[in-house]
């Protein structure tokens, strides 16, 4: 080797994290914060760091949670903007992976394709492939770690439309938004009414000639202001650690004491939102046929509009909303069940995820595979069955980033716990095997019904319930032990075997 040849990368690993987005951050920090002895890696397909954050570039981008609660417990958030878009939040992640080396431990365009587990080793045989070359490589190592998210990156769902292909204007999904897309006064008809449509309307009516929602069902809209007063005062009080701290406790509060009001009491929540939208929309609008749907607050997420961006959009004739349903595409627009006629330059096609779990890696434990919806989720973070695989799902009901705190907390607990034991090998096993289950994302939401056959489950009971409440995962991750009956630890033939083999070769 030549002298100014970089070494070759390594092949072994203790930890390979298999996403560099907000999840797959946080894990390489709390790991090489608890255990900087272990070695890691970051396996990112994608050529940059940030997930959610650097592929999505849509109008608008936005957190639906505040950044005290959906940015890290460990990196304080320090913009004005409480509810922050999509750039000032990919700055952050790579900020913080800069500032603490994890970004040296990425190898981009690194997409995984397999992993086998090997029990009589200990170790992962993980297969990936250049996604610039195509060239294929095995890694191993001790403990895989999902933190991949539960959607696919490489596209978006688009139900069918009847005569699409007569529509002389363009199509576009927001999941891969044209760099050269010109909407400037032109008509533009976004169909869908989650988090990213409404994220959009507002963002495009601000250019647009005009911006329809069309919506087949209402969603819940919720204003909420963009910058948080009582967060930059204890800031000022108490400075940018302890301020971040004191504000992230008073949100996690505030999130929770929302989503359980509204569990507890889904028709006065209602009501409540119902009021929000009519102090915002203008006088004598038709509040209850385009914003109050047919489910109750929760049962899908609520959509977060900072300082009701979408209804100021309306009330200045910007934007509006169309309930109603597709018949299909005409050649200057969409044709609806009602007969009624929306003409159109643009169409965003704003219909949601597909969902892919785990990264949609093909697992093998002993060269048996692994079908992920034979498996039970243990503690919301293993699989039933898998041994040293964990992966970082987080909240549906608050910020996401809380939950992978946690379980990024536990899996260093679990690490340690292991070393001081001797083990080499962690793998849940389902004590009762009658025990009655459910849908690992117990959510209504469409993009994870399409997809609930095809995902791992959950229990009826601890530690195989998927709690969806921090209060709960603080004291199951955090403060209860690590050992559990249904956990098996143990050590490996090749672990076993390691002693004897170092006593042969010393002469003892």
């Amino acid at each position: 080797m030549a002298m100014n040849d970089p070494a070759p990368a390594p092949t072994t690993y203790d930890v390979l994290i298999v996403g560099a987005g907000i999840s797959g951050i946080g894990a390489a920090h709390y790991l090489q914060r608890d255990h900087p002895q272990r070695s890691y890696a970051i396996l990112e397909a994608r050529d940059a760091l940030g997930g959610t954050w650097d592929l999505f570039r849509y109008p608008g981008i936005r957190s639906d949670s505040d950044l005290h609660t959906f940015g890290y417990a460990f990196k304080p958030w320090r913009d004005k903007d409480a509810i922050a878009d999509g750039d000032k939040i990919l700055a952050y992640l790579r900020e913080t992976a800069a500032e603490h080396g994890i970004d040296r431990h990425i190898r981009f365009r690194t997409k995984v394709i397999s992993a086998n587990w090997s029990s009589e080793q200990a170790r992962w045989t993980v297969v990936t492939e250049r996604s610039d070359t195509g060239e294929r490589t095995a890694l191993t190592c001790s403990w895989l770690f999902g933190a991949a998210g539960y959607y696919r990156y490489d596209e978006g769902f688009t139900p069918h439309f009847e005569g699409r292909e007569r529509f002389q204007g363009r199509i576009v999904h927001p999941q891969h938004w044209p760099e050269d897309l010109d909407y400037a006064g032109k008509r533009v008809v976004v169909i869908g009414s989650g988090a990213t449509a409404v994220t959009l309307v507002p963002a495009m009516a601000e250019s647009a000639g005009h911006v329809v929602m069309l919506q087949r069902t209402p969603t819940y809209v919720l204003p909420v202001p963009a910058g948080d007063k009582v967060a930059d005062r204890l800031k000022s009080l108490f400075g940018e650690e302890r301020g971040h701290a004191l504000a992230r406790r008073k949100n996690i509060l505030r999130q929770s004491v929302v989503w359980g009001l509204c569990r507890r009491f889904p028709k006065g929540a209602r009501r409540l939102i119902r009021y929000a939208n009519v102090k915002m929309l203008p006088a004598g609008y038709p509040v209850d046929e385009h914003f109050n749907p047919p489910y109750e607050p929760w049962d899908q997420r609520l959509c977060a509009v900072p300082d009701g961006d979408l209804f100021r959009a309306i009330r200045r004739g910007a934007a509006s909303v169309v309930t109603d349903r597709i018949e299909t595409f005409t050649g200057t627009g969409l044709r609806l069940a009602s007969g009624r006629e929306l003409d159109a330059d643009v169409v965003i096609t704003a219909t949601g995820l597909n969902v892919q779990a785990m990264g949609g890696i093909a697992l093998t434990v002993d060269g048996r595979a692994i079908d992920l919806e034979d498996t039970v989720a243990y503690k919301g973070m293993m699989l039933s069955g898998v041994p040293n695989f964990a992966f970082a799902i987080g909240y549906t009901n608050s910020s996401w980033t809380l939950k992978v705190g946690l379980l990024c907390e536990h899996f260093c607990r679990l690490l340690r716990r292991m070393d001081e034991g001797g083990f080499d090998t962690a793998c849940p096993v389902i004590a009762d095997a009658d025990m009655p289950l459910r849908p690992f994302l117990d959510f209504q939401a469409g993009y994870i019904r399409r997809a609930v056959d095809r995902l791992p489950r959950q229990g009826n009971r601890a530690p195989w319930l998927t709690s969806m409440r921090y209060t709960k995962d603080v004291r199951l991750l955090r403060k209860l032990p690590v050992d559990d009956p249904e956990l098996r630890l143990s050590r490996s033939p090749a672990h076993r075997s390691a002693p004897a083999a170092a006593a042969t070769r010393s002469g003892v």
